[in-house]
């Protein structure tokens, strides 16, 4: 071999494994932050306030020889509505359809209530397969109330590994991640090496959009609106051209949503161009107008567009 030429690749050894992991939890336990430090890109929504995540989105990691596909799926909450019940079955079908289940436990929180809830059903609803336990944020706790949580949580359920994390500053999830790599099955990757996320790009840039409403809104406005890609046209000059409709089921959120000479809904489209622009790394022109839509809970095609089903919440 001459100095000019190189050794060829090795090809990573050990066979190919796939699978599906779940990711569930109470709101705002940070599933989604998760998610998005996992795959390494933004795929899911994030923001501060609890119930975001309305679909079961997927996001697709890889790891040496692994594919993981994430489900992020909406947390396990007391259900008021029919929106809820179907978040809420949608999460409990993305735990029983994983191959690994992974609960994810809020640090400072604890053994909440509605954490406790989650593990009397967990049994059941995770059909058998394994479940391991993350408890994140640990920043925000002292060692010792750490040690005490996971012998807490241990003693209440037989998870198979118990993993502390900040998914939001990226400690402890390397090792998360290649345990859960180690761990599903053998069998050929389910999706392309490049793909991150099985959700269409409408779907995504209308969660994105979503997203920007809910950290612009307050109080109760965010669940009470939804917003859908109406048309995406592809343009000769690269760019996409992306029309979206946010549905409000209140004829005074129509104005709140707007704002004050319309700032409001043109600081959002501002905000979930520019992300659309870094995600899809190419230019894009969204155009978003607001509609009144009095019973959109109560009609089975905006479900359908969430990724949710409409008869879960009966």
């Amino acid at each position: 071999m001459t100095e000019n030429e190189t050794a060829p690749e090795q090809a990573p050894e050990g066979p190919t494994r796939a699978g599906f992991v779940a990711l569930i939890g109470e709101p705002n336990a940070g599933k989604s932050t998760l998610l998005n430090r996992m795959v390494g890109a933004k795929v899911s929504i994030v923001t501060h306030k609890v119930q975001t995540t309305r679909a079961r989105i997927r996001g697709i990691a890889m790891h040496g020889q692994s594919q993981i596909v994430f489900v992020d799926t909406p947390g396990i909450f007391r259900p008021r509505r029919r929106l809820d019940r179907s978040m809420v079955a949608a999460a409990w079908g993305g735990a029983a359809d994983a191959d690994i289940v992974v609960l994810l436990v809020e640090a400072h929180r604890g053994l909440t209530d509605g954490v406790q809830a989650i593990l009397d059903s967990l049994s059941e609803k995770a059909g058998g397969h394994p479940v391991a336990l993350a408890i994140n944020k640990i920043d925000r706790v002292k060692a010792e109330e750490l040690l005490a949580l996971s012998k807490q949580m241990n003693e209440a359920f037989p998870f198979v590994r118990t993993f502390m994390i900040s998914a939001e500053r990226g400690h402890g999830t390397d090792d998360l991640l290649a345990w859960l790599a180690a761990e599903l099955p053998e069998g050929p990757w389910l999706y392309p090496e490049d793909q991150i996320a099985d959700l269409p790009m409408r779907m995504i840039a209308a969660e994105i959009t979503r997203e920007k409403l809910t950290l612009r809104l307050h109080e109760e406005i965010p669940y009470q609106l939804t917003v859908e890609t109406e048309s995406w046209e592809e343009r000769q000059d690269g760019s996409a051209r992306i029309d979206q409709v946010v549905y409000v089921s209140r004829a005074g959120h129509k104005g709140i949503v707007l704002g004050k000479g319309g700032e409001t809904i043109k600081a959002v489209s501002r905000a979930a161009r520019e992300e659309l622009v870094e995600f899809m790394g190419r230019p894009v022109h969204l155009f978003l107008r607001v509609a009144l839509r009095e019973n959109w809970l109560d009609e089975a095609e905006r479900y359908t567009e969430m990724g949710l089903d409409f008869r879960d919440g009966n």
